[in-house]
């Protein structure tokens, strides 16, 4: 089934299309007996995957006879876990995930991803290339029709250490494919730039549809001073993506 962005529900039909992809992603894909050491990344699609995860843990099949560690992505994901009972690790413990699931801004035809829309880029990346697999869970909103870029317009998320951030904006709006790039601000709820959990800055560049993610995600890289990317390349094994119908398209690498 096939939707179109401008088709937007009503935001009761859009959590429960969140809902549904997060329930299914972690109903096929999760085992508690296999996979002790489990990612939880941010957003507000994954607040139903902590409380899915969470179920199962309290669920006869797995009480008291499995131990699984939950590995956050930041502080909201660190919440999630913590209020659904689940046990709380972290990565430099843990290095190497047995599952990930997270959630995107938008994900490409090729499972390429936008992400760091709430600004957790780094740590989302840390554990979603330290998974053997990797789901990512998100509505219909965010499936891009071909090209990244297409429906997320706000930019790609670059986070970049604070002293750096002026030599950093500059080089990116030299860019030829850069439309437009801000560092981004605190708005009403803060004075001044965006301080990561990591105490960096965020840059948000817009360069239009990004026809080769690897290549600019490559090319940002290389610019002293850049610490990360909002390009997710290659690391997504498969896509749940939640209608307002109720309905499920699932997306693999």
């Amino acid at each position: 089934m096939s939707l179109e962005v401008t088709d937007i529900p009503d935001l009761q039909l859009l959590e429960e299309a969140k809902k549904v992809a997060a329930f299914r992603a972690v109903d096929e894909n999760f085992d508690g007996k296999r996979h002790r050491v489990v990612g939880i990344g941010s957003g507000s699609t994954v607040v139903y995957v902590a409380q899915r995860i969470g179920e199962y843990q309290a669920s006869e099949e797995y009480k008291g006879k499995v131990e699984f560690i939950c590995i956050p992505t930041g502080f909201q994901s660190q919440e999630l876990i913590i209020s659904n009972g689940l046990r709380l690790g972290s990565i430099e413990e843990y290095p190497v995930v047995d599952i990930a699931f997270d959630g995107a801004d938008e994900v490409d035809e090729e499972l390429q991803l936008i992400k760091g829309g709430g600004g957790c880029l780094l740590r989302e990346k840390l554990v979603s290339s330290s998974t053997k697999e990797f789901v990512v869970v998100a509505d219909f909103r965010k499936k891009s029709p071909k090209y990244l870029g297409t429906n997320w317009t706000k930019g790609v998320p670059i986070e970049v250490v604070p002293v750096a951030y002026a030599r950093v904006l500059a080089d990116i709006r030299a860019m030829s494919t850069c439309v437009r790039a801000e560092v981004r601000q605190g708005g009403v709820s803060k004075a001044g730039p965006v301080v990561t959990d990591n105490n960096n800055f965020i840059i948000d560049a817009d360069f239009g549809q990004i026809q080769d993610p690897r290549k600019l995600h490559q090319d940002l890289k290389m610019l002293v001073g850049v610490v990360e990317t909002g390009l997710f390349i290659d690391n997504a094994s498969k896509a749940y993506f939640g209608a307002a119908d109720g309905s499920i398209e699932v997306s693999l690498k």
